[in-house]
């Protein structure tokens, strides 16, 4: 069973992006992912002053430790990500930045959500480098939603035309990760990356 990651970074109090979070957990759950939500700001990491390598085993943070565990385990991570100012999420970036060599040779895809209309576009180009230059592949397909508001109910359920949108595209963004997951578990079992 592929262990699947998905990253959210919202620290706000009213935060809505937690829907679109939720959903897809449920989603790649339902087709036999071991999909695991990473709250950001559940877990709690300081501003990035040491990464988690610059720390002796013994001294990382418990927090810190414990998902350093869960991204080397991981087979693919989901970025969950809202946008800011034309910009990423300052508490999904934080948490991204405290770890390196844990995200090498797995895929990524981006999943943006926005209050308006433009869904979060910008930030998902912004994280697309990232996420690359982390050690990443980041697959083609993304999920661009909004308005959040009028696309996922705080239960996390499609609503609308935004909703309707969103299933219509889930199956081949789903299809895309799951894809390139497998195929990089194939590849790290037959040779080892070369660094």
């Amino acid at each position: 069973m592929q262990k699947l990651l998905v990253l959210y970074g919202s620290y706000r109090s009213d935060r809505m992006g937690i829907r679109l979070a939720d959903y897809l957990v449920r989603r790649f759950q339902a087709r036999g992912v071991d999909a695991e939500l990473i709250d950001a700001k559940a877990i709690g990491l300081p501003m990035l002053d040491r990464m988690y390598k610059e720390y002796t085993p013994a001294e990382a943070p418990s927090a810190m430790a414990a998902l350093a565990a869960k991204i080397r385990e991981a087979d693919a991570f989901l970025f969950v990500t809202g946008e800011y100012n034309w910009g990423v999420q300052p508490g999904l970036k934080n948490l991204t930045d405290h770890f390196l060599e844990e995200w090498f040779w797995r895929p990524a895809a981006i999943a943006s959500y926005s209050a308006g209309r433009l869904s979060g576009v910008r930030a998902a180009q912004a994280w697309h480098p990232t996420l690359a230059e982390m050690g990443m592949v980041v697959v083609s397909s993304t999920l661009s939603i909004g308005p959040i508001s009028a696309t996922l109910d705080p239960a996390a359920q499609p609503i609308g035309g935004g909703g309707a949108a969103l299933e219509a595209g889930f199956d081949r963004f789903a299809d895309d990760l799951t894809w390139w997951a497998d195929a990089a578990a194939r590849q790290r079992a037959v040779v080892a990356p070369p660094y």
